[in-house]
């Protein structure tokens, strides 16, 4: 036979001759071959055993084997073994000492047989090799497989068309599948759940050699699809001694454990943040349902796809919930994207009836929350209000539910509910416990602001109902009012106007501000306002009837007023006008711009012992007296100034506009979002 070209052989797998490339373990062991007649003369000598035995090819062939390689006392021995191989043909294998050229005694590694050529020829066969480097490979080999056996690491090798060969106990274990469901199979085949391409990253590391070491890998194993798993997982190329391509093998250890622990402490930063979060942002108003809409955001989407704040109707107004079917009113729904599950939700601000069987009628009812971690059609329908609702909810995906219940100073408010869709987790206790935690939270806020909202309430009902209905007709004069609250609750309650006829078609125009806020503010200016339609039956002139007023003030508990108290003489094209620590009136007259007038301040009401100073002004057909309360233009962040010359650019602006809307559009531009203070407006305009 010719030399082997071994790596051209390696490449040509498929071709039909049967040579493949040397597997390189005889080169390791270094085995020497020996040929002896049969009267035991060397006949043929290898290279190998040249290094094994010292003596070159020119030194061995046609000598005797045994006075040139072993030792006197064991050449019978040697013998003997010999002539029953060739006699018998019994092949022969054990380890034997031999002298090496040098002198030296080697421990070898002995197989000798008979061979027969073709014309009846015996020759004895030997193959030797170092004993030390046969249990050197021996020992190598035993610990390898141990190694792989005992490993707690997976191990797979895979053969150059990357099906699989070996699979250790480890990675069985581990990924949840035996060796029998992989030997012989593609890995592309198998990995689909490691990687979305398996077959294309195993082959890279194939034709280039450069391995992929502790890729994090977090999957859901066909054995356990309903946990994550997290493994680090190499892949590397396979090469025997000189440099051939034997296959592929990839290692798998199981770092689930540590990746959960991680998990779980982020998630626990997670939650810690959620909650000081919401310590800052929910309830940052008095108003409720803005501090619904504000505990539905926090909880989207880090505990929640979908979440809906609904509030017991009988909650707002003080009464007890009713056994059978409870109303709920929506304040707030957010959702982390587009669902048919938001749909499905209570509209904001409607209220809603809920079956006994509900599991939100439940939660209110039982004061604890309702978990379920996988919903079924069944579960949706006791979620939703109506069937409509339930169909779009399993439409949308929604795969698990927690209701929790709103609980502030031992009274149950409504509830908080909270849907899962495109997050696959489902809810679990955690979740209920984290839910609960900012639940409670938020219910105590959503309590202060019921509260604000009730004393809201009554505040501007009691305010309402104090200010006057305007006389369809005063003669020579059109007259326009605006009264418009404060948004924060305690701002409520200080301010009015009126306008009441008098003697000799004559009017009196009031504006007044009672400092203060809420009730007692509203029910000292009810006082204050009917003290002066009192007054102005009297017939008294201005300054007379703010100094009643202002003595009328000592027996009520809110004793700072301010005031502007006009009379209008359509006789007279005059109007006196007389103030009490107010701000000035706007007058627009025809064809001028609008101007502050510059009048007697006086002392607000309240006082006491300071005197009045009336100012009588020329008020003609087609002008215009704008009288109003420092709500319209005191602001925290913006000098009066500003503000004052804001109103008289809007004033001239509205110039020939229908009274009514000329209110309107001073309050539009006038107004700051969420103002501190209330506003009452008048305009009158004097007619021919």
């Amino acid at each position: 036979m010719g030399k082997t070209d071994s790596s051209r052989a390696g490449d040509d797998r498929s071709g039909a001759g049967p040579l493949t490339p040397p597997s390189g373990l005889l080169d390791l062991l270094s085995v020497a071959a020996v040929v002896l007649n049969a009267q035991g003369q060397v006949v043929f000598w290898s290279s190998k055993a040249e290094e094994l035995f010292g003596y070159t090819a020119g030194e061995a062939l046609g000598q005797y084997a045994a006075p040139l390689t072993v030792h006197e006392e064991h050449r019978d021995e040697v013998i003997r073994l010999f002539a029953e191989v060739m006699e018998s043909g019994t092949d022969w294998a054990g380890a034997f000492p031999i002298r090496h050229k040098d002198g030296s005694t080697r421990l070898v590694e002995f197989r000798n047989m008979r061979l027969l050529d073709d014309v009846g020829g015996v020759y004895a066969l030997g193959l030797a090799a170092d004993q030390a480097t046969v249990e050197q490979v021996e020992r190598d080999a035993a610990l390898a497989m141990r190694l792989v056996s005992q490993s707690p690491i997976g191990l797979a090798i895979l053969n150059p068309d990357l099906r699989y060969l070996a699979v250790n106990p480890a990675l069985e274990r581990i990924t949840g599948q035996s060796a029998a469901e992989r030997l012989g199979r593609p890995a592309g085949e198998v990995l689909t759940f490691l990687d979305t391409d398996p077959d294309a990253r195993l082959r890279r590391v194939l034709e280039t050699g450069e391995s992929v070491v502790d890729r994090h890998i977090v999957c859901r194993p066909p054995a356990d699809p309903d946990h994550e798993h997290a493994w680090s997982v190499s892949y590397y190329r396979l090469e025997d001694s000189g440099g051939r391509v034997l296959g592929l093998a990839y290692s798998v250890i199981d770092v689930t454990e540590r990746h959960r622990a991680a998990a779980e402490a982020t998630q626990a930063r997670q939650r810690l943040a959620l909650i000081a979060e919401a310590s800052a942002c929910v309830g940052t108003t008095l108003d409720l349902e803005t501090t619904a809409r504000e505990l539905a955001d926090i909880v989207v989407p880090v505990l929640a796809d979908v979440a809906a704040v609904d509030v017991l109707d009988s909650a707002l107004d003080g009464r007890t919930a009713p056994y059978e079917g409870p109303a709920f009113r929506a304040l707030a729904v957010s959702a982390a994207y587009s669902t048919e599950a938001a749909r499905a939700a209570d509209p904001p601000e409607g209220l809603a009836t809920y079956d006994i069987d509900r599991l939100i009628t439940q939660c209110v009812r039982t004061r604890r929350p309702v978990l379920v971690p996988h919903t079924t059609r069944r579960d949706l329908e006791r979620i939703a209000r109506h069937g409509t609702a339930a169909s779009l909810l399993e439409a949308a995906g929604v795969h698990s539910y927690l209701a929790v219940p709103l609980l502030a100073r031992g009274e149950v408010l409504g509830a908080l509910d909270l849907i899962r869709t495109r997050n696959p987790a489902p809810f679990d206790d955690d979740d209920a416990l984290l839910a609960g935690e900012l639940a409670a939270r938020a219910a105590v806020c959503i309590d202060n602001a019921r509260g604000y909202q009730a004393q809201r309430h009554a505040a501007l009902t009691l305010q309402r109902s104090l200010l006057p209905e305007l006389p369809s007709h005063l003669p020579g004069l059109e007259v326009a009012c605006r009264y418009q609250p404060a948004g924060a609750t305690s701002e409520i309650g200080g301010d009015w106007y009126d306008a009441i006829p008098l003697p000799r078609d004559k009017t009196a125009l009031v504006v007044g501000d009672v400092m203060g806020s809420g009730i007692n503010a509203a029910a000292t200016m009810g006082q204050l306002r009917s003290a002066a339609r009192a007054f102005t039956e009297l017939d008294l002139a201005p300054a007379q009837v703010l100094h009643h007023l202002d003595h009328l003030t000592e027996g009520v508990e809110q004793t700072i007023t301010t005031c502007i108290y006009c009379v209008y003489d359509p006789h007279q094209d005059q109007c006196e006008i007389c103030l009490a620590g107010h701000l000035p009136p706007v007058l627009l007259r025809v064809g001028h711009a609008a101007q502050l007038l510059d009048l007697p301040t006086g002392a607000p009401l309240g006082v006491g012992g300071v005197p009045f100073e009336a100012t009588t002004i020329a008020l003609r057909p087609g002008d215009e007296l704008a009288l109003y309360t420092d709500g319209l233009v005191e602001i925290r962040n913006e000098p009066i100034d500003a503000r004052l010359d804001n109103l008289l650019d809007a004033f001239t602006a509205t110039r020939g506009h229908e009274l009514e809307d000329t209110c309107d559009r001073i309050l539009e531009i006038l107004q700051s979002p969420g103002g501190e203070d209330d506003i009452a407006l008048l305009i009158a305009r004097a007619q021919p």
